[in-house]
């Protein structure tokens, strides 16, 4: 299964970490880019966590749950 991370007509995008949206225009957590794709995230701990295991992120078989 693909998630789609980016959503051109609402300018959000879904934090592969946490799978919650996020403003593109000023994400709190920052980017990541992986593959040539850009990811957004809430915080700054779930952009440490995807870049160190992207694929597990994107897979879907990881995340975090606050």
């Amino acid at each position: 299964m693909k998630i789609q991370y980016l959503s051109s007509q609402t300018e959000t995008a879904i934090d592969p970490v946490r799978r919650m949206n996020d403003d593109t225009g000023n994400p709190a957590g920052g980017v990541a880019t992986h593959n040539g794709e850009v990811y957004y995230f809430c915080g700054p701990g779930c952009r440490v966590a995807f870049k160190k295991d992207p694929e597990e992120y994107l897979s879907g078989e990881k995340s975090i749950e606050m």
